[in-house]
């Protein structure tokens, strides 16, 4: 069936190249690599991640996510940036999700490892990845997140995501049903600065 519009990015606009590293002001948001290991498994054992990310992982299951990352970049379905210092620790992650060029939509996910938290890494690793999300040509970025999780809700402020409204009981976690927030920008909305605080 034709579609009468033509897609915000047609596809190949993602995959004719590799998934880029992103610089911001002392973080580098890079492509996931096998040594990270160590950081993912951390991550997801952290009760803060679970709660809001609702999984763990085996060793098995952590490999098997790092080594996903480069087939869903070729089939441009998903991207997933380990976010690092500038010594190349690994700080947290943020991923473009139910990534839909057609439409130039996606949808922003992260978390931050503890020892990390406090330093407004999310919001400024959500600022670069907003930032190159829109020079590449996508339209809207989304972002969802319990209402219970006023942290989250914080990160979208402050890299500028006005809040759309709530979505009654759409997150599932394991002590039942959450009301969400959304939040999103759109490429034609002012430029946001980061501003920590």
């Amino acid at each position: 069936m034709p579609h009468l519009v033509p897609p915000v990015l047609p596809p190949g606009s993602l995959n004719h190249r590799r998934q880029p590293e992103i610089d911001t002001v002392e973080l580098r948001l890079r492509p996931w690599q096998p040594d990270d290991l160590p950081a993912v498994l951390a991550g997801y054992a952290d009760f803060t991640i679970q709660r809001w990310h609702c999984r763990t992982m085996t060793d098995d299951e952590a490999r098997s996510w790092l080594a996903s990352w480069p087939s869903r970049w070729q089939a441009e379905s998903g991207a997933s940036w380990a976010i690092t210092d500038p010594n190349g620790g690994v700080l947290g992650q943020i991923s473009l999700r139910r990534l839909d060029l057609a439409s130039g939509i996606a949808e922003v996910s992260y978390w931050v490892l503890p020892y990390a938290r406090g330093r407004h890494v999310a919001s400024r690793a959500l600022t670069a990845l907003t930032t190159w999300s829109f020079d590449t040509g996508l339209h809207r970025l989304e972002l969802n997140h319990s209402t219970a999780n006023p942290a989250s809700c914080a990160v979208a402020r402050r890299a500028g995501y006005p809040a759309e409204g709530t979505a009654r009981r759409e997150g599932h976690h394991a002590d039942g049903w959450h009301d969400t927030h959304r939040h999103a920008r759109l490429r034609t909305d002012p430029p946001a600065t980061h501003r920590p605080g």
